[in-house]
């Protein structure tokens, strides 16, 4: 017997000797591999046809409704979807891109507008609530040509910088005077802390905010 015979049957011996102790061969071992590979090949299909079963069974179907408001002095009637938030509809819908959109959670203030006369985070209210309101963007304070006083104020106090959140600035400044509550220098700051100014244009604001008040005394 050559030298290979004897390796080949002390292969098999060794082989046979570990079936009967329990362990693995080498072809028990491979054809495990192979199972194995073809189950990990196979595991992205399934679970991508899982997800996409998940999703068909999960998507509602989107509500959409009528709803007529006055934005800015004149009547719009939109089809929206129940969901719809009045920033994005005024954005989106109405391309009223003034008021701007920041935190989206109405702790910024950036997306303040007039509804009714009262300052609304515009993020976090309905576009559908807003049925038949009064809805006054930036864009509606001036008349013509001619700004409102609390836009001149703000130009000539210099009170923002960047501008990104002045136009929540100047909405929610003209519902604070229309308000009449905030009379001293720390009434109009606690007033108007739900609005951020991260350029801190703050003490400018401020005297803007005295100015329209003195006037309008």
């Amino acid at each position: 017997m050559s030298d290979r015979e004897n390796e080949n049957n002390n292969l098999r011996d060794n082989e046979k000797e570990s079936l009967s102790s329990g362990g693995t061969s080498r072809r028990s071992f491979i054809s495990k591999l192979a199972v194995a590979g073809a189950g990990l090949s196979l595991a992205p299909l399934i679970g991508s046809a899982a997800e996409k079963e998940a999703e068909r069974v999960s998507i509602a179907p989107i509500e959409v409704n009528s709803v007529t408001l006055m934005v800015n002095g004149q009547k719009r009637t939109l089809n929206l979807d129940s969901r719809a938030t009045l920033l994005d509809t005024l954005r989106e819908k109405l391309l009223l891109t003034g008021t701007k959109k920041g935190c989206d959670q109405g702790q910024c203030g950036a997306c303040t507008v007039l509804v009714n006369g009262r300052r609304v985070n515009s993020c976090l209210t309905l576009a559908a609530l807003c049925e038949n309101a009064e809805v006054t963007t930036v864009e509606g304070l001036a008349k013509g040509d001619t700004l409102h006083p609390m836009q001149e104020a703000f130009i000539k106090h210099d009170a923002f910088q960047c501008g990104y959140c002045t136009p929540g600035q100047i909405c929610s400044a003209v519902g604070l005077i229309k308000e009449g509550h905030a009379k001293t220098d720390a009434e109009i700051r606690e007033s108007m802390s739900g609005n951020i100014c991260r350029c801190g244009a703050y003490q400018n604001i401020l005297g803007a905010i005295k100015e329209v008040q003195q006037v309008n005394a």
